[in-house]
């Protein structure tokens, strides 16, 4: 008997262990996904920039040179090697080189030019065209999306994450050594495939792990703070090493640290065992018709949708306003970032007890009032608090959301969980892609303050619909046997009234309610 409770608590031991493991490994997931997805937010639009800039002044001094060049008229020629300089008069063979600060000092130029770009039409285009490249990865994303949850269902959560993390890897060497506006695109976009593989198998692995609803709350808490700390780690980090390093450094130190994650994932998870699940879960459609999952996502997208317009829009916003360094584009989100980390962490474990759905009505409220507020800032100081609210908030609604989620199917669908969280992923990419691709042509056509007014009141109009989460009802099979997983089965036997005697004839499993029936007659 004593041998029998060792070996009982040695099971819950290792199968405890287990659970911290795949938490840890999604955590970690997450958190290089999201510092790949925000650390081009600070490099793109001023990389893009620099070159477009480049582009237009060698085409203009082309288009405007004289052919004939006036004798004692001085010309600075650069050289593209060697950073020498020759000052030439009119004669071809009188030529002689001279430092540059003497260079510079006999080229005409105005000394109250500001050292920021002008507010001009090359500026406000790059609007559309970064926000076109950012959306691109939530565009690939929320076409995969569909695909990658009921794959899932069939093969396992294993070998999905583990494909993500080679997208990932692939996505992240193609940014280091690009230089086109192409070659980027198709990077960002490919990126969008492993995010899928990843988040989608990520949620789904937590959610038929822990199927208690608030320790799965708890456990989504903490796998959203790796999301966080990808967010808040992201732009910092690619802002600083672009201003001091370079373009290429912070793609390659990504790069490192997911072949570190994918070790982990081959020694632990061992992607190459197909395990699908024990029973057939919920049609994609049917889980698209139930309107609660709708409200639910529509949450986790306007509130997204918030961060993802401000992403490209906000860089450029401060370039025409503020003449902030390069490395300051990046830090302006760190309050965002730092907030959003401490709102998936206090609100994982608070929403289950104050209710999801009046933290995430809250949250949908204070996204609003704070991205109204963006506009008002003068200077980088004066966004840290609109920032931080917007962050805070964000976090408020996904930490509520996304068990949420997993608890619906369990309430009125089969507990099945791969292909609800492909439906979630689906909400927040279509965030993070009518965000970026109509924000930037809003910014460029109506101006930053409208864009941010307009995302504002739809996040606090969107709001009230969070109350029909207070209580949703259970379908009736689920109401009548309530036992939540699959792992809760039981056999009941039943007999014709007055009958002695009994002979099982078969057994029945029923996916909708989780319950094995043996039926016996006489």
């Amino acid at each position: 008997m004593l041998n029998l409770e060792f070996n009982l608590l040695s099971w819950m031991r290792e199968e405890r262990q287990s659970r911290k493991l795949t938490l840890v490994i999604v955590f970690i997931a997450l958190l290089l996904d999201n510092m790949l997805l925000t650390v081009v937010v600070p490099i793109i639009p001023s990389y893009l920039y620099t070159v477009d800039d480049a582009v237009a002044n060698m085409a203009k001094n082309h288009t405007t040179a004289s052919p004939h060049t006036p004798s004692g008229t001085f010309h600075t020629i650069v050289s593209l090697y060697d950073n020498s300089v020759r000052v030439t008069s009119g004669g071809p063979m009188d030529s002689t080189p001279i430092p540059l600060d003497k260079a510079q000092a006999l080229t005409p130029h105005n000394s109250t030019e500001p050292d920021c770009p002008k507010a001009d039409d090359q500026l406000l285009n790059e609007n559309v065209k970064v926000g076109l490249l950012f959306a691109s990865k939530a565009t690939v994303q929320l076409i995969t999306n569909p695909f990658i949850g009921p794959l899932t269902n069939r093969i396992g959560y294993q070998i999905p994450m583990f494909a993500g993390f080679c997208i990932m890897f692939l996505s992240t060497i193609m940014f280091a050594f690009s230089s086109s506006y192409t070659l980027l695109f198709l990077a960002r976009s490919l990126q969008g495939v492993g995010s899928s593989c990843s988040s989608v198998a990520g949620m789904g692995m937590l959610a038929s792990v822990y199927t208690d609803d608030e320790e799965r709350g708890n456990a989504i808490g903490i796998a959203l703070g790796g999301l966080a700390m990808g967010v808040l780690v992201g732009p910092p980090f690619g802002s600083i090493m672009y201003e001091f390093v370079g373009k290429t450094a912070p793609f390659l130190i990504l790069a490192v640290l997911a072949v570190l994650d994918g070790a982990l994932q081959l020694f632990i998870l061992q992607p190459s065992k197909v395990e699908p699940e024990s029973q057939k879960g919920s049609s994609l459609w049917s889980l698209i018709k139930d309107p609660y999952i709708l409200i639910a996502a529509g949450s986790i997208c306007f509130a997204n949708m918030a961060i993802a317009m401000l992403e490209p829009a906000l860089p450029i916003w401060m370039m025409e306003t503020m003449c902030p360094r390069k490395w300051q584009l990046g830090v302006a989100f760190l309050p965002a970032s730092i907030s959003y980390l401490i709102g998936t962490n206090i609100f994982g474990v608070l929403a289950h007890k104050m209710g999801r759905w009046l933290c995430s009505l809250i949250g949908m409220v204070l996204v609003g009032v704070s991205i109204l507020c963006v506009p008002f800032a003068k200077d980088i100081y004066g966004l840290i608090l609109p920032n931080f609210g917007v962050g805070f908030a964000i976090g408020m609604v996904d930490s509520s959301m996304m068990p949420i989620m997993g608890y619906l199917v369990d309430l009125r669908h089969v507990s099945v969980y791969g292909t609800v969280y492909a439906i979630a992923d689906v909400a927040f990419c279509m965030g993070f892609a009518l965000g970026p691709s109509a924000g930037g042509a809003i910014a460029k056509n109506i101006g930053f303050p409208w864009l941010m007014t307009i995302i504002g009141v739809v996040d606090i109009l969107f709001a009230p619909l969070c109350y029909f989460l207070r209580s949703p009802p259970g379908r009736e099979e689920k109401m009548n046997y309530p036992l939540p997983s699959p792992q809760a089965q039981t056999i009941a036997i039943f007999s014709l009234p007055g009958e002695t005697e009994r002979e099982e004839l078969g057994t029945h499993f029923d996916h909708e309610t989780h319950f094995e029936w043996a039926v016996c007659l006489r």
